[in-house]
């Protein structure tokens, strides 16, 4: 196995400590549903990290990014789900004030973060171009999913610690406020993630 994880580290910590689209949902999910909704959500992310590694490491990656109109396919319903979800998080947000804090308990379930994952252009590109490199001369699907491993891993920790500092502060804070921020504010980056993924 001719892996690189000392050279993958380096690569990997800024993407999977930047906020994102799934820093977003996490911490909105860890809000609305606690502890079982930040492990849903997580759990959906890696799956979908374990996809692309799949995706990658069997070579359909390549053949999606090689048609130019399947990946324009892509790169738009992947679009159109950031935006869509980041509407949901806003009118979430937006009813916080109105309603009781066990009717805002709806937090991303693990499909919508697996989907949000596997439609992201952003993770497919970085797995196919930065990912690669790492994986060997020969690439297969172990060293693609060993590295998804050591990627999951590395977002999860970073954010539990987020997400555990975000839910403690709830404690002081009034929760009903507290989640109409968050969601809205969480709401309006995955709509400037999807008007920045249509522009560029």
């Amino acid at each position: 196995m001719d892996i690189n994880l000392l050279g993958f580290m380096p690569a990997l910590l800024p993407v999977a400590l930047s906020p994102g689209a799934s820093f977003t949902l996490v911490m909105s999910s860890a809000l609305a549903g606690g502890r079982k909704g930040l492990i849903r959500t997580l759990a959906g992310t890696a799956l979908g990290i374990y996809t692309h590694a799949l995706l990658i490491g069997l070579g359909i990656t390549a053949m999606i990014i090689s048609s130019p109109a399947t990946f324009a396919v892509l790169k738009i319903s992947g679009t159109a789900y950031l935006l869509w979800l980041g509407i949901m998080l806003i009118r979430s947000g937006i009813r916080a004030n109105s309603v009781s804090v066990t009717d805002t308990k709806h937090s991303v379930t693990l499909k919508e973060a697996w989907i949000a994952n596997v439609l992201n252009p952003k993770a497919i590109i970085f797995y196919l171009t930065v990912v690669s490199q790492f994986a060997g001369k020969q690439g297969g699907i172990s060293n693609y999913l060993t590295l998804a491993s050591v990627h999951i891993v590395v977002m999860s920790v970073w954010l539990l610690a987020v997400s555990r500092t975000l839910v403690f502060s709830v404690k002081k804070t009034n929760p009903l406020m507290l989640k109409k921020y968050v969601n809205i504010a969480g709401g309006m980056l995955l709509i400037a993630f999807s008007v920045h993924a249509v522009i560029r």
